[in-house]
């Protein structure tokens, strides 16, 4: 399928929501403060204007919709479910698969896709980024320009399948970045994670056809070759500071044998082939309308489901509800009492907690330790067998567990996941995460201060599991928890332990726990981000702002 060229009257002139404006990419250029923000006009999704790259680097990023001041970051947009009430990935994400010549303008392509899909949570995976690590003999050539860098030997071709494989699954990667002046990879590598839509561009995109298995759609930027050498003089010599001569040289030897050997070749499994790359507007047009179709085949419901399954069946084994003990329930009849005032309600919610937490610590596994004593005597006892414990909240109401766990557990290390219910769909959605480096290797007290249906902490065990950490290694603590909500995280992973204070039958048509204890969890964490927003601009703590807008989208729905 070739698009023929296009006229500027056929470019689309639907916009791009101020919410979609995302930071300056390699340009360099942009106002990232909120008056700068303000005033800027939205840009149509394909546009005849790109300013040129500026990078020394391999470019390898996720896009998810943000709005980026001076120093906070607000994500506008949340990812929905990527997985079925099983908790096994259901829909994989869309691979895009680029190719073309060198300075072809595959990244201009990309990029625009990016703008024109307005959908959250896409990545453009670049081939730049796995280019093999040259030895000191293979840097003196690529230092006089003798290394064939269009050559397949010159990538890392299985480091690259597998990469993209994990990403197509929804699991967390982390991707090489190389650095052309050194012609080595840095020593940071970029994590990449919750691709609804991949784009991957490269020369030789085309060339593996273990590559070709995972793309969901191949398209071909066909420009011309004069063209591609002018772009490839200015780019060279002003981004990575070659002479002119040596880039000749260069493309003679091996862009241009290698372009007719390798890559035109490949135009042939192309589903689409777009000449003159980004300046085609019809055909990216084109190629946005099917992701667009084939996105909306791939949709799925999680919360409606839940709430219909599992009814009538045994609490499940793993499920481990605290000794409901005199003290403990004289703490719960306070802080369900509708008449409780606010100041005791989080005394004893919070003396709960700290409970609970102790209680949870029980269930990790400990292995026998023998130490010696002042004086002189051996002690047997007993020690945490693994590495550490890292605590994550799912944001807004589980941070109000943290200081517990802290407080229990000396320098902790913490994690955060912001899970938001969509009111349109009724779905949650996914806007922010930030957890640990190496979390894979710990276990994990995953923190939400009531669990319902079940539905925010099936996306949060997921995500957890998407970073590699074991199933088993998942410890769910919630203050109050419903019977839908148990099943749920059961039926969907079994092997995921859930403790809590009490257990209640019910929920209501709003997905409320029924006796419950009310909002007040949520809503005593929603004075602190009045505190927060009402702070000095000293404090530039992201996942506050991230609260803070967590709040505001909720008075919004409320018709505040």
């Amino acid at each position: 399928w070739q698009v023929p060229p296009s006229s500027p009257s056929t470019t689309p002139t639907a916009e791009t929501s101020l919410w979609r404006e995302t930071e300056q990419r390699e340009t360099g250029s942009g106002d990232d403060s909120l008056d700068g923000l303000s005033n800027r006009v939205p840009r149509c999704p394909l546009t005849p204007s790109l300013s040129p790259r500026k990078r020394t680097t391999s470019q390898s990023k996720t896009e998810p919709p943000l709005l980026r001041t001076n120093k906070r970051t607000i994500y506008t947009a949340g990812r929905p479910p990527w997985y079925n009430v099983t908790g096994t990935t259901f829909k994989e994400a869309f691979v895009i698969g680029l190719c073309g010549g060198s300075a072809s303008g595959k990244t201009t392509v990309a990029n625009k896709i990016i703008e024109a899909l307005d959908v959250p949570w896409v990545v453009l995976l670049s081939m730049d980024s796995f280019y093999k690590v040259l030895n000191k003999e293979e840097q003196e050539l690529a230092a006089k320009n003798e290394y064939n860098f269009d050559h397949p030997d010159a990538f890392d071709f299985e480091l690259l399948v597998t990469v993209l494989r994990k990403l197509k699954k929804g699991k967390s990667i982390k991707v090489p970045v190389y650095d052309f002046t050194s012609h080595c990879r840095r020593k940071e590598w970029k994590t990449v994670y919750g691709a609804n839509v991949v784009i991957f561009e490269g020369i030789l995109a085309f060339a593996n056809k273990e590559l070709l298995k995972l793309l969901d759609m191949k398209v071909f930027v066909d420009t011309d070759s004069d063209i591609r050498l002018i772009r490839r003089l200015k780019r060279d010599i002003s981004q990575r500071g070659r002479d002119i001569s040596g880039i000749i040289k260069q493309y003679n030897k091996f862009v241009k044998p290698a372009f007719e050997q390798y890559i035109e070749p490949t135009v042939q499994v192309a589903d689409i082939v777009v000449p003159r790359g980004g300046e085609n507007f019809v055909a990216l047009d084109l190629i946005v309308q099917h992701v667009h179709s084939q996105l909306e085949k791939r949709e799925i419901t999680v919360r409606s489901a839940l709430a219909s399954a599992h009814q009538g069946q045994p609490l499940p084994k793993t499920l481990s509800v605290m000794e409901s003990t005199p003290q403990v329930r004289g703490m719960h009849t306070i802080i369900r009492n509708k008449e409780t005032n606010r100041d005791e309600f989080i005394f004893y919610s919070k003396r709960l907690m700290r409970l609970l937490i102790e209680h949870a610590l029980s269930f990790l596994p400990l292995k026998p330790v023998s130490v010696e004593t002042p004086q002189g005597g051996v002690y047997e006892g007993k020690r945490l067998s693994g590495k550490r414990i890292t605590g994550v909240s799912i944001l807004r109401a589980g941070e109000t567990m943290e200081q517990a766990l802290m407080a229990v557990c000396k320098d902790i290390r913490l994690g955060k996941i912001l899970i938001q219910t969509n009111h349109d769909t009724g779905e949650p959605e996914l806007h922010y995460l930030r957890l640990p480096k190496d979390i894979s290797e710990d276990y994990v007290i995953l923190m939400d201060s009531t669990v319902s249906t079940g539905a925010a902490a099936l996306m949060a065990v997921r995500v957890l599991l998407d970073h590699d950490v074991a199933e088993d290694k998942i410890f769910l603590l919630s203050l109050l928890m419903a019977e839908m909500g148990v099943h749920s995280v059961a039926y969907a992973f079994p092997k995921v332990r859930i403790i809590t204070t009490a257990v209640d039958k019910e929920v209501n048509d709003q997905f409320h726990i029924i006796p419950g204890i009310g909002e007040e969890v949520s809503l005593s964490l929603s004075d602190s981000v009045y505190q927060t927003l009402c702070a000095p601009e000293s404090a530039t703590d992201e996942v506050a702002l991230q609260r803070a807008y967590s709040n505001l989208l909720s008075c919004k729905h409320n018709g505040g």
